[in-house]
């Protein structure tokens, strides 16, 4: 979502404060509907001032927000899928192979940040975020046509650390008290009944769906 009035349209989206979001930070948040339900959690990465991407994995929220666009004063945006593929490198051991990958700078990356790193001549966004309550990074690839390049390079630099590609571990996720949209929550469910109340910051006069329920 990019554009002169991209912060205040994503700011509608959620009830997390976003205002207390700075470049190169990221956000957990709810994307709620006009009765509270959750639409789904994405995180939000806030790339400019006026640029965000919202990454999400088991909602259609592109089309949620266009929708949501249209009813709004929030018209100087553009709403667009960012072709981003990405790739988790979870455990313990993740800062090692990521410090072979791209040096030691990404040992200074904090938790819910992001920046960018250099492979093979091109700009990547890193981000210290993951779905395991492990320690770990999320890689954004925009580049498809690198994406055999980049899965070979992380197993050759992971192999000294026992490196292995798996899918997500689900009993990790719930030990670490992490839910799963369309699981543990939906559209059914609001932020209090699924205790992430947190996540409902009202201390504030932001606008967001669902604010008057």
């Amino acid at each position: 979502i990019s554009g002169p009035d991209a912060a205040n349209f994503v700011q509608f989206l959620t009830p997390r404060n976003m205002s207390t979001c700075s470049v190169n930070q990221c956000k957990y948040v709810l994307v709620t509907d006009e009765a509270g339900g959750i639409i789904c959690d994405p995180i939000i990465l806030k790339l400019e001032d006026d640029r965000f991407w919202l990454s999400t994995s088991d909602c259609d929220l592109e089309l949620w927000a266009k929708g949501v666009a249209v009813n709004t004063p929030y018209k100087k945006i553009k709403i667009a899928d960012a072709n981003v593929s990405v790739i988790q490198i979870q455990g313990p051991k993740s800062p090692h192979l990521m410090q072979t990958m791209f040096g030691d700078g990404i040992l200074d990356l904090k938790y819910y940040r992001h920046m960018v790193v250099n492979f093979e001549g091109n700009a990547m966004r890193v981000s210290r975020t993951g779905w395991s309550g492990e320690f770990g990074y999320e890689l954004y690839l925009e580049y498809p046509e690198k994406g055999d390049a980049l899965f070979d390079c992380l197993l050759k630099a992971g192999r000294p650390y026992g490196v292995a590609p798996g899918a997500v571990n689900q009993t990790r996720r719930i030990e670490s008290g992490i839910l799963s949209w369309g699981v543990d929550m939906g559209i059914n469910e609001n932020p209090y009944e699924v205790g992430l109340e947190r996540l409902v910051e009202l201390e504030n006069t932001n606008d967001f769906i669902g604010r008057s329920v």
